[in-house]
């Protein structure tokens, strides 16, 4: 008969390999939480800008340092990641793209797409 070993196991995480859909799945559930961190910038910014002309270009002056625009893109990185991941679970849901290859080849999709967008966008709003 074989005997179970209660000893606790140590995982290292690092020396884990995902695949790529384990990966984006990470991804995807960090931009959420990003996401939700961002709304009180995203409100205060709002704000500012409606606040009068003088706010307005206290805002459009934001939005010209380098960094800033740094952590716009990487908002929209996150945006267009958790969107499209998400219409990628949601074409899960109803059996388009479960097979192994194609599922392999939507996360790295999504993965590739979502900072090329991002760029896109970054490069439309300046």
């Amino acid at each position: 008969m074989q005997q179970t070993n209660p000893r606790p196991v140590f995982l290292n995480l690092v020396k884990i390999r995902l695949p790529m859909a384990g990966v984006m799945s990470i991804i995807h559930r960090a931009t959420g939480v990003v996401m939700v961190l961002a709304i009180p910038l995203l409100i205060y910014l709002l704000d500012l800008s409606l606040s009068g002309a003088e706010g307005f270009a206290a805002a459009k002056g934001l939005f010209a340092s380098g960094l800033v625009k740094l952590i716009l893109f990487l908002f929209l990185w996150g945006l267009m990641h958790h969107f499209l991941a998400g219409i990628r679970y949601l074409l899960i849901d109803i059996d388009i793209g479960v097979e192994k290859p194609l599922f392999r080849q939507t996360a790295w999709a999504v993965t590739l797409a979502a900072p090329l967008l991002a760029l896109v966008l970054l490069g439309g709003l300046s």
